[in-house]
Parts: structure tokens; C-alpha cells; sequence
């Protein structure tokens, strides 16, 4: 995996600046699971390498986040919760029972995965083509007088 500067993507102050409500005591915790969070993130999302710092600060931020939270409250991170009255009654699922380190699409999205990018493929063979000399293949690129297009000779730039 490529070196990612900074390792890991944020520090304990960042974190404590997204989170007001950050913990008391936890600071040793916190710096851990920042280090594991980060390569988290390069593990299952590869294209972050490439994301920008601030993206990766912010993600690493919200992840360490979400799994702080779903160890110390039981009410956070719940998928659903009911309450029933009589004859009484109590039903709480949490979303993330085992607190585990998860990214959310939107946070994929913001790493750089699932993004489309267009692409070509030469399924022709043109090496014998007679290519005008300031076509754009003499420099390493695509085919810019229409040869490619017409098997025989330049189409354009005649």
C-alpha cells in the first residue's frame, strides 16, 4: 500500500474539535483507534490514497466517531427501538452491535470509490495505417486525423 501522509489521517484534537462531547479519559483509546481506523479506511477503500487530506481527516473522524459512541451509550447507534406499555414491553436493535468500523457510502462516495470514469479500447489493429505527420499519434495519443475511423487513410486534416 502506498505511504499516506499524514498516518493516521487526523489527531486526537481534530477528533475532539468534530466532537464536543468527546469522552473524558479516553485520549490513549481515541489515538488507537485512529491509527486502526485509518488503515482501515486503506484497507476496504483503496481510492482514498488519492482522496484529499481534508476528505480523509473528516471520514477517519466520523468512523472512530461511531464506534466510540456505540461502546459507551446504549442508546446510540440504534436501528429501531420500541417501547410498550402494557403489558410492558422492550425491544432495541443496535445498528452496530459489535462496534465495528464501518463506512457509509457517502463517505466511500467522498474517498473516491464508485466514481465513473469513460475509457476507450483499440480493438483494431492500425498499425499500418499512414497517419498524417502531425497526427496526434506521432506524440503518444489517439488518432486525430481519421485514420483509425477509415482503415485506409487520414479522413480529416488532409
Amino acid at each position: 500500500m502506498a505511504d499516506v501522509q499524514p498516518f493516521p489521517f487526523a489527531t486526537l484534537d481534530e477528533l475532539k474539535a468534530r466532537w464536543p462531547d468527546f469522552p473524558l479519559g479516553a485520549d490513549d483509546y481515541a489515538e488507537t483507534l485512529l491509527e486502526d481506523g485509518s488503515q482501515f479506511i486503506l484497507d476496504v477503500c483503496p481510492s482514498a490514497v488519492s482522496a484529499s487530506e481534508s476528505s480523509r481527516r473528516r471520514v477517519l473522524c466520523a468512523v472512530v466517531k461511531r464506534r466510540m459512541d456505540s461502546e459507551q451509550s446504549d442508546l446510540a447507534g440504534l436501528a429501531s427501538s420500541s417501547l410498550t406499555t402494557g403489558p410492558f414491553g422492550e425491544s432495541r436493535t443496535p445498528a452496530n452491535p459489535d462496534g465495528d468500523f464501518f463506512l457509509k457510502k457517502s463517505e466511500r462516495r467522498s474517498l473516491g470509490e464508485g466514481q465513473q470514469k469513460a475509457f476507450g479500447v483499440q480493438i483494431a489493429d492500425t498499425g499500418g495505417l499512414d497517419h498524417r505527420p502531425w497526427c496526434s499519434v506521432t506524440f503518444g495519443a489517439r488518432c486525430s486525423c481519421g485514420a483509425n475511423l477509415t482503415l485506409e487513410g487520414p479522413l480529416w486534416e488532409a
